[in-house]
């Protein structure tokens, strides 16, 4: 009897280190992800900042009619601007089209224009891309630049939490600009709605 309590003892013993074991490599393998989505992310931002011409004008409501937003090639990867946050220290490439592997680089357009006035931009919760969304507020500015060099200002107006799986909440509300991104369980969107402050 007692062999056999030390052998079940051993077996839990050793089913906590292997789950341990597992929780950390998990842990270091989205560490590294994290770092290698940092570092893409800024690669692109630094081409970006090339191409997109110095004078940036600020847009107009009605300037720019056109519903198709221009995009520029990097490294086989359309981008269409420029995303800052100046509150969060955030200055990130945007690309074109979302794809699961796209987010793993920089955020994405996810539906929308900046020209239209309806743009919805999706990036991951890594620290280097949406990840401080907890710490914005209202009012915080926020500034896209697309390839012509046009700056469209918008200014936060709310900051809700969306089911995982409620496209249709997060694109209804007539928003200017629409951020989102997944809480770290992934059940659910930290979305922050933007209107236009120019």
């Amino acid at each position: 009897m007692e062999g056999k309590r030390k052998k079940g003892g051993t077996c839990l013993i050793l089913g906590g280190l292997l789950l341990l074991a597992a929780a950390l490599f998990l842990t270091g393998y989205n560490l590294l992800d994290e770092h290698r989505a940092g570092t893409d992310a800024e690669h692109a931002l630094e081409e970006l900042l090339v191409r997109i011409p110095e004078t940036t004008p600020t847009v107009e409501e009605g300037v720019i009619n056109r519903s198709e937003m221009a995009a520029t090639e990097i490294e086989g990867e359309d981008y269409i601007g420029i995303l800052e946050i100046p509150s969060l220290e955030i200055v990130l490439p945007v690309m074109a089209e979302w794809s699961d592997s796209n987010l793993k680089i920089a955020p994405c357009r996810y539906h929308g224009s900046a020209y239209s006035g309806d743009l919805v931009i999706a990036g991951h919760n890594y620290r280097t891309h949406f990840g401080a969304f907890g710490s914005l507020t209202a009012g915080a500015q926020i500034v896209f630049t697309d390839i012509g060099g046009n700056r469209f200002l918008y200014e936060v107006a709310e900051i809700e939490v969306l089911g995982a799986t409620d496209v249709e909440g997060l694109l209804s509300g007539g928003w200017d600009l629409t951020l989102f991104t997944c809480n770290y369980d992934g059940r659910a969107r930290v979305t922050v709605r933007c209107i236009r402050a120019d």
